[in-house]
């Protein structure tokens, strides 16, 4: 065990690099979502996130969109902590028994017209944990509530994220049929 440890002192971690996003089509696919947001909305796009029982990966890397890479702020679009103040509510995770409730009453909290998007794999079906004793019916949001978008990956990457919310906001009708829920 010393052995390892000195070894990983000296040596380092063995991981690799990650790969480095290109700045121009980062800034250029935000500064579309802000336009068309704008041209929607008429103000800057706002988005809750409910983690409805995920292992925290889809998690990660929606913070991602928050660090100085994206910065999503910068562009009009930002992440707020009451509902009622969304037009958006990201959910992440298969649904569980004991955040259904929760999720539910968070989706009726956003006013419309308003929008859902299930990111990750395990909001479109439960992925890992399909079949677990925990996990709502199949585990997909869809199952509970109208979803909008899918945005698949384990996890999903960020410029995956923007480039979701970019084409909701470009075929999305007002009000949506999510506004009925």
């Amino acid at each position: 065990m010393l052995r390892l440890l000195l070894d990983t002192l000296t040596k380092g971690p063995r991981t690799i690099d990650a790969p480095v996003p290109d700045a121009a089509s980062i800034a250029e696919l935000a500064a579309r979502v802000a336009a068309v947001g704008r041209d929607r909305l008429g103000r800057s796009l706002s988005i809750r996130e409910v983690d409805a029982g995920s292992c925290n990966g889809c998690e990660l890397e929606i913070h991602a969109l928050n660090n100085p890479v994206y910065d999503l702020e910068r562009f009009g679009i930002r992440f707020v902590a009451s509902p009622r103040h969304a037009d958006v509510l990201l959910v992440t995770g298969p649904v569980t028994t004991n955040m259904r409730a929760a999720l539910l009453d968070t989706w009726r909290a956003v006013p419309g017209p308003k929008w859902l998007v299930a990111a990750g794999d395990c909001a479109a079906g439960a992925g890992v944990f399909a079949g677990g004793h925990g996990v709502c019916g199949s585990g997909a949001v869809s199952d509970l509530l109208p979803v909008d978008l899918h945005v698949r990956g384990c996890p999903p990457r960020p410029i995956d994220l923007l480039s979701g919310l970019l084409a909701l906001l470009q075929v999305a009708d007002r009000p949506s049929v999510s506004d009925a829920g």
